[in-house]
């Protein structure tokens, strides 16, 4: 799952040392402190809720109306879908941005996890009104919860705690726990109650979230409660003064958007939070590369990371699919049954945290015997093109059943390679992205990151707008060659992006030491 991303920031953080308060019984979970019980409980019936809800949201927006679903049509359903996932991460980056400066972590996971109880809890009820602002409700408050939850786990170690490595372990086999069951249960309520009794089982996922966070709270020793850098009295009018600009910069361009392009409101919401999560990047990039706090050799670095980012866009707009073009192909092209039971569309999205269950110790005992082999870059490129391959594998396998449903076992096996992919590229991005990031930005490193995805599926918004009446096989074809001629660029670029590398991990141990 793209969660492993946040997973990994949080343990690149610097976190609040131990020694400073008493953690209440520091060993009762498998070795660890019971707070992380608590955070363990949070992210795994968080997550529920959340792939419970994404796993039915695009059959619930192009389903017919007289069969309870809004009537979108499929290619507007599915770039909403997408632009769904890419405001997470962009919102993700302000939550973070909040927890530091005026909530703090603990604050910002209970505000977040309360606005996504009530977008789910909106999701019940029948209307599109109600369902587009439970929606909304969902992305905000998934932006203050995703980011700060993992920073928590954090807290409860000291930098150096042996233990803080498998604590995030068994944090990562919540998500992946919580994402194997969602689509399983909320499916079954799916097909009993209509799409509103599948929201109401992920409204439950998400008041027992809650309850395991306020519960709990007293064992996470304060982990969360202080506020890193918090917003000076001084500071506060010239904040006030961006955060206004910023709001009329977005409303300015949605009215621009909107005017040009002549669609309809959903399609200028569309297209405006591409344009955002486009034009966000590149900013990021100019502001640090432009910065006088970062030096000639940290900007040579800089340049080194591009290849990765755009690598990893790549990569997380052919992942992230799954609820979108993958979720309409197991409904309309799949043979839904297997070994003679029938079986949901909304199954397939379990694919991937089952296998990542399944083999994501094997290549961390892989990476371990390998002793740092292949280099991050080479890893980038065999993920990236193990994607490419997924879609090339789909596209070749719609042609061949053009004519019938394809086996259950397309999916399948194409879900199969894009997880090998993500195990190749997602443990070693964030850690990329710190060595690379100029010294005076790595705090942000974890904003960066977010921002692949949120690109990613951006493109994918664009994209299903821009082929609309074209055939699967084009579609996933055209895809799959593209990505694989870039993973075959970086494959190329990988001793350059290697040596930039190895100098930031030198520069990073000369500044510890």
């Amino acid at each position: 799952m793209t969660d492993k991303q946040q997973i990994d920031g949080a343990t690149t953080s610097t976190g609040t040392a131990t020694q400073a308060r008493q953690l209440p019984r520091p060993r009762a979970f498998f070795g660890h402190p019971m707070g992380l019980m608590t955070l363990f409980g949070t992210e795994l019936w968080e997550r529920f809720s959340y792939y419970g809800m994404r796993a039915i949201l695009l059959y619930y927006l192009v389903g017919a109306v007289d069969e309870g679903g809004l009537g979108i049509a499929e290619t507007t359903g599915v770039a909403l879908v997408s632009i769904y996932g890419t405001s997470v991460y962009l919102l993700s980056i302000v939550g973070g941005w909040l927890a530091d400066r005026v909530t703090g972590a603990r604050r910002a996971v209970l505000y977040g996890g309360i606005v996504i109880a009530a977008g789910h809890l909106l999701l019940t009820v029948p209307g599109a009104g109600f369902s587009f602002a439970g929606i909304v409700c969902v992305a905000l408050g998934t932006g203050l919860l995703k980011p700060n939850v993992s920073s928590m786990v954090g807290e409860l170690y000291d930098r150096d705690d042996p233990r803080r490595d498998g604590a995030f372990s068994i944090f990562y086999m919540g998500i992946n726990l919580g994402s194997l069951a969602a689509p399983f249960l909320v499916g079954l309520a799916r097909s009993w109650g209509g799409f509103h009794a599948g929201f109401a089982v992920a409204a439950v996922g998400m008041a027992l979230a809650l309850a395991f966070f306020v519960a709990g709270r007293r064992l996470l020793g304060g982990a969360g409660e202080a506020v890193a850098n918090p917003v000076q009295p001084h500071e506060r009018s010239a904040l006030l003064r961006r955060v206004v600009l910023g709001a009329v910069a977005i409303v300015v361009l949605a009215v621009v958007v909107a005017l040009v392009g002549g669609g309809s409101v959903l399609e200028a919401f569309i297209d405006t939070m591409s344009l955002l999560a486009f034009a966000t990047p590149v900013l990021y990039f100019l502001v640090m590369y432009r910065s006088p706090k970062v030096t000639a050799p940290e900007r040579s670095r800089l340049l080194a990371y591009i290849p990765l980012f755009v690598g990893a866009m790549i990569f997380w707009m052919i992942f992230e699919q799954a609820a979108t073009t993958m979720a309409a192909f197991a409904a309309d092209r799949t043979d839904l049954s297997l070994f003679g039971v029938a079986i949901s569309p909304e199954l397939f999205q379990s694919v991937n945290p089952a296998l990542i269950v399944v083999l994501a110790p094997v290549f961390a005992a892989l990476w371990v015997r390998l002793d740092g082999r292949p280099p991050t870059a080479v890893k980038f490129a065999v993920g990236l093109g193990l994607a490419a391959l997924s879609f090339l594998f789909l596209a070749a396998a719609s042609a061949y059943y053009a004519d019938t449903l394809a086996p259950a076992w397309v999916l399948g096996f194409t879900y199969l390679l894009q997880t090998l992919g993500e195990l190749c590229l997602s443990p070693v991005g964030l850690a990329a992205t710190t060595l690379l990031a100029p010294k005076a930005f790595r705090g942000q490193a974890m904003g960066l990151w977010f921002l692949a995805p949120a690109a990613g599926q951006a493109i994918t918004a664009q994209l299903v707008q821009a082929t609309a009446g074209v055939s699967d096989s084009a579609y996933f074809g055209g895809i799959g060659a593209v990505a694989l001629v870039f993973a075959l660029a970086l494959l190329v670029l990988a001793p350059w992006v290697t040596r930039h590398i190895r100098a930031g991990s030198d520069h990073q141990v000369r500044a510890e030491a």
